[in-house]
């Protein structure tokens, strides 16, 4: 007899099987990982799918993808956020949902977790769920959610694919939008996902620091290659304006490079997040500046983003139905 939804908490002590990193309930023959370049399919109950890249590591992607995808939900749209950053995942801190494990739908699914309007998913969940059942999902065993995933090859990949078709966003209502908040880098994850679900483009966040910017015109480059379409580019940290006498400085240096990287390639310069402590410290409490500070222009230039994207994938806005903030 099945149990009802409200008590089915996924539990991971099961073995580790390349097949299942996630431990998920399985039905029959656990199907070959497969290899191969995978066939593109749709994520059920989901209309649009955008995507939140960034070459390098430390250019504040997840809490750029956070923020629009609370700007998605004030705006009214039925908004998903899925966290694939398999090594280093923040959306359970961003949301406030750090320790929350994740339950399973009629389907044998992971059922996302809402906080401020958005659903989210992480694997993160996935390892709360394993420290409070004694369980583990990394290599080292111990079921400590602050263990590190010291994953490769077809067990990663195989992780991303049940983080993209096995969460039940249908039975959580469905998502007019999910922001993907992706891996740094432009290796196998990035890759792997624009090979198995149908993006309508990808956002490139970058700071104007020289590096920074070099790596983001390699991550241009990648979505080019794999053929998904760069909606535009969010310049973060661009500017630190002292609260004391309003003095601006360019701790990262100036944006020009960033403006001429965007004439070169063809790219819309999205919005530009200034250098802001609030930001940081909004997200480190679980409540980003969407929800935290809704009237301040730092929030403003999220909700600007949100509504040029909106308009870029053809997404129908109404913003009388628009979430309040938390």
């Amino acid at each position: 007899m099945r149990l009802p939804m409200a008590r089915r908490l996924l539990h991971t002590s099961r073995s580790l099987q390349h097949e299942n990193p996630l431990g998920l309930p399985q039905k029959g023959t656990i199907p070959r990982f497969q290899r191969g370049l995978p066939q593109k399919r749709p994520i059920r109950g989901v209309s649009h799918i955008i995507a939140v890249s960034s070459a390098k590591g430390g250019v504040g992607k997840s809490t750029i993808s956070a923020n629009l995808s609370l700007a998605f939900a004030r705006l009214g749209l039925r908004t998903g956020l899925l966290d694939t950053d398999i090594f280093g995942p923040s959306i359970p801190t961003l949301f406030d949902l750090h320790g929350a494990a994740p339950r399973l739908s009629a389907a044998d699914q992971l059922l996302p977790l809402t906080n401020y309007g958005v659903k989210t998913m992480s694997i993160g969940y996935v390892l709360a769920a394993a420290s409070a059942t004694g369980g583990s999902v990394d290599a080292g065993g111990g079921g400590d959610p602050s263990a590190p995933v010291v994953w490769r090859g077809p067990m990663l990949l195989k992780a991303v694919q049940q983080l993209l078709h096995h969460v039940d966003w249908e039975a959580a209502g469905g998502a007019d939008v999910l922001v993907l908040d992706l891996p740094p880098g432009t290796g196998d994850v990035p890759l792997s996902i624009a090979q198995q679900v149908p993006l309508d483009g990808a956002v490139v966040v970058t700071t104007p620091h020289v590096l920074a910017v070099r790596d983001a015109v390699k991550g241009v480059g990648m979505l080019e290659k794999v053929g998904v379409p760069v909606l535009g580019l969010v310049q973060n940290m661009s500017v630190f304006v002292c609260p004391c006498c309003d003095a601006k400085t360019e701790v990262f240096g100036g944006g020009e490079q960033v403006r001429e990287m965007c004439r070169e390639k063809g790219i819309e310069m999205l919005g530009d997040v200034p250098l802001h402590p609030n930001i940081g410290d909004d997200g480190s409490r679980g409540k980003p500046t969407v929800v935290a500070e809704p009237d301040s222009e730092r929030a403003q230039v999220f909700m600007d983003v949100a509504r040029k994207l909106a308009g870029k994938v053809g997404l129908t806005l109404d913003e009388r139905a628009a979430i309040k903030g938390a």
